[in-house]
């Protein structure tokens, strides 16, 4: 990802209940989920990119980006794909999931935010369509200048079909099975001055995307992956991890992360994914130099050095000095 959200301390994350109004089939495999606030008041506000924590009743927590409208704060529309080689949330929301049933939620939080360009450029790729469907509506709004390049496997199995329909011929769809996969040179050739860049899907298509734009200028691509990348097993050290806030100095095994070590010995630190992927543990670097593994930040936000994803990056040196 290119963006992220504004750095703030490690706190423990904060439940709020909420009702499940209604399920709605928007695709094959795929199911919309309204949710809204058991006692009656707001939801907490959000913009396009965002997602919340879903705690289910089995304990299980999943990331769900939002794709309804930021201006309704009545209730959160997600949407969620029914997994073949699910670990127990998609099949949870599908098979036991129904109207009136309180669940709890986290967030909402932004990793993929929406800024400001001259025109814009969104490909999708399946369930990949959540977040995107929030900023086609705001580039909308704004009247700025966009298009979306959306794949699936089937035309049935792609969500949201009727939605975008109203944009016509600003949207291409490219269901695999009768148009073949999104052709991205004839998307990406040739590099668009004040053009931003979205895109979340698979990681199949995330990697031919970045590939493709590799020439474009930098900050045009932003990203939003579902899963960690893989990426090539390293060597882990042992180091020090002092906390400003609590004043004390906590030891990181080699075979322990920052986020388990912390846990560990008592200190208040959230976590979720723990793979470096949803922002939950996004942690202020006051002193050392972190060693960045998570898929969120940018190359200059990982130069910088001002913050961290604890679940799954470590120190490149004995020490780290955190705001917890």
């Amino acid at each position: 990802m290119t963006s992220a959200a504004p750095a703030r301390p490690s706190t423990a994350p904060t439940d709020l209940v909420v009702l499940v109004r209604q399920l709605r089939w928007e695709s094959t495999g795929v199911v919309s989920v309204e949710l809204c606030a058991a006692d009656g008041n707001p939801l907490p506000p959000w913009q396009p990119g965002a997602h919340i924590d879903l705690v289910l009743p089995t304990g299980i927590t999943r990331q769900y980006s939002l794709c309804g409208s930021p201006a309704d704060r009545d209730h959160y529309r997600i949407a969620v794909l029914r997994e073949r080689r699910s670990r127990g949330g998609s099949e949870y929301v599908h098979a036991f999931l129904r109207p009136g049933q309180p669940v709890r939620v986290r967030g909402p939080r932004n990793n993929f935010g929406f800024e400001p360009a001259d025109s814009y450029l969104f490909i999708a790729g399946g369930i990949g369509i959540t977040p995107i469907l929030p900023m086609v509506r705001r580039a909308e709004e704004l009247g700025v200048p966009w298009r979306l390049a959306y794949g699936g496997r089937t035309a049935g199995s792609m969500a949201f079909l009727g939605e975008l329909r109203e944009y016509r011929d600003r949207v291409w769809l490219h269901p695999s099975d009768r148009a073949g996969r999104i052709p991205l040179g004839e998307w990406l050739d040739h590099p668009e001055d004040g053009t931003a860049i979205y895109a979340c899907g698979p990681e199949p298509l995330l990697r031919a995307v970045e590939s493709a734009a590799a020439h474009w200028a930098p900050g045009s691509l932003h990203l939003e992956r579902f899963r960690a990348r893989p990426k090539p097993e390293l060597p882990n050290s042992e180091f020090e991890v002092e906390c400003a806030r609590s004043h004390r100095t906590v030891t990181v095994p080699a075979d322990r992360s920052v986020l388990d070590a912390l846990e560990g010995a008592g200190l208040p630190v959230a976590g979720s994914c723990r793979e470096g992927v949803c922002g939950t543990c996004e942690t202020r670097v006051l002193g050392g130099t972190p060693e960045h593994r998570d898929d969120i930040l940018s190359g200059p936000e990982r130069e910088a050095g001002e913050r961290m994803f604890i679940c799954v990056s470590r120190s490149c040196g004995p020490k780290l000095t955190l705001d917890i």
